[in-house]
């Protein structure tokens, strides 16, 4: 069941996106917090509205880039994605002066970035982009919120998102004891900046 807070905001979002602007919505929180679920569900609460999902997580270096570097052992922090990159997307995103544009996408299976995944036409009017470090006040990523329309935070119990993460870990791969030590590890402290930023948010989101 969704909480009052994502139905409020998805109505003032729809609202807002009648009137013809494009809206980039951020949505940002913890590793494992369900940024991309809630993602989704957004876009499905919006249809018959069009709307694209752009995760920030296929910014990720490529691991010809960070393999064999202290990178490797940090994997997700704000140092390990092309930042330019993004905000270059972001940016046209926001011109809305192309057909088309396409952004890249993080295969989980494959551990790497892929170009060129997901297309997002002229026409939609709602681009949601997730990621961990929208609100984040560090050299370059304070230039994605002037680039963002409203940018939202998605909290949960911290029991339950450290559940989440371990599992997902476990899901690509890593056994318990592996998944246990990075979610408590380089994950921890990438959410206790992330938890930092929340009072930038416009809306926080409970999803548990």
């Amino acid at each position: 069941m969704d909480s009052p807070e994502l139905a409020l905001a998805v109505g003032s979002l729809r609202r807002r996106a009648a009137g013809g602007e494009r809206i980039i919505l951020g949505i940002t929180g913890a590793p494992g917090a369900g940024k991309s679920t809630v993602a989704a569900r957004v876009s499905d609460l919006l249809h018959p509205l069009a709307a694209v999902v752009v995760p920030m997580d296929g910014f990720h270096l490529g691991n010809a880039i960070i393999d064999g570097t202290p990178l490797r052992q940090r994997k997700g922090a704000p140092d390990t994605f092309d930042v330019g990159g993004y905000l270059s997307l972001l940016a046209r995103l926001a011109r809305r002066d192309e057909d088309v544009v396409y952004a890249p996408e993080l295969r989980r299976d494959l551990d790497e970035p892929v170009a060129a995944s997901i297309a997002v036409p002229a026409e939609v009017p709602v681009v949601i982009t997730e990621g961990n470090y929208l609100l984040a006040d560090l050299p370059e990523w304070e230039r994605v919120r002037p680039l963002l329309t409203e940018a939202w935070f998605v909290e949960v119990p911290e029991e339950l998102r450290m559940e989440r993460l371990i599992a997902r870990h476990m899901a690509f791969g890593m056994d318990r004891a592996a998944a246990t030590a990075w979610a408590a590890g380089p994950d921890q402290a990438n959410a206790d900046l992330i938890r930092r930023t929340r009072a930038g948010a416009d809306v926080v989101i409970a999803w548990d």
